[in-house]
């Protein structure tokens, strides 16, 4: 199996430019988009859980706590840590749980991360939504970043709905059925495409704040 890479996404999105002038076109406006990797493990879906739902400064300051408070930060150190010493470092009864069932399911290889290389896209898919917490978009994501897995289409993710309703000049944004159809042309390189509706939208979000600012700056002369 092929795994994302630098040099795989940028030829992927060059074969997808060849075929979708908009792609074409933001390639020309902003260039490559970055690669994002994790590494694969335990300590990567814990990350994703506590971050979700909450603004990036609480949830690193939370994530901090937690690695002063399990070391080494594995499945089967987590589960040797008592649930009021995790609640002091931030976390939410609901997270709290989830968290806890992630570790339980992987120290006891219910849920075999070292495994999931060897499973197709839905079958790893399936094997993370057993733990709580871990949805669609979360065992998805994982996928992609951790395992370079080069077609997955993450597509509740509001960066890539914005994205592509910015990409394609839509006048509303895309729901899930429209985002899976818009998305389909771009099989098997789905994950190279979703790379560049984040840098698209991050770029344009940057253009749309500059030009905002420089308007304001010239209305004060």
């Amino acid at each position: 199996m092929t795994i994302l890479t630098l040099r795989t996404m940028q030829n992927d999105l060059r074969a997808l430019a060849r075929d979708d002038r908009h792609v074409a076109a933001a390639l020309e406006r902003f260039g490559y988009p970055a690669l994002r990797r994790r590494p694969p493990g335990f300590e990567t879906l814990l990350r994703a859980i506590v971050f979700q739902q909450i603004s990036i400064h609480a949830a690193a300051a939370i994530w901090k706590r937690i690695e002063a408070a399990v070391t080494p930060l594995s499945a089967a150190a987590y589960c040797g840590v008592g649930d009021d010493v995790l609640r002091a470092c931030g976390l939410s009864r609901q997270k709290l749980a989830y968290a806890r069932s992630l570790a339980e399911l992987v120290a006891s290889g219910e849920v075999p991360l070292e495994a999931l290389d060897q499973m197709d896209d839905a079958e790893a898919v399936e094997q993370l939504t057993k733990i709580k917490g871990v949805g669609r978009w979360t065992a998805e994501v994982y996928l992609m970043f951790a395992l370079g897995r080069r077609d997955m289409w993450p597509c509740d993710d509001l960066g890539l709905i914005v994205g592509m309703q910015r990409l394609k000049s839509l006048r509303q944004r895309p729901d899930r059925k429209r985002m899976l159809k818009l998305g389909e042309p771009w099989r098997p390189r789905r994950s190279a495409a979703a790379h560049l509706l984040w840098h698209y939208f991050h770029k344009t979000t940057e253009e749309a704040r500059m030009q905002k600012a420089d308007g304001a700056a010239k209305g004060g002369i």
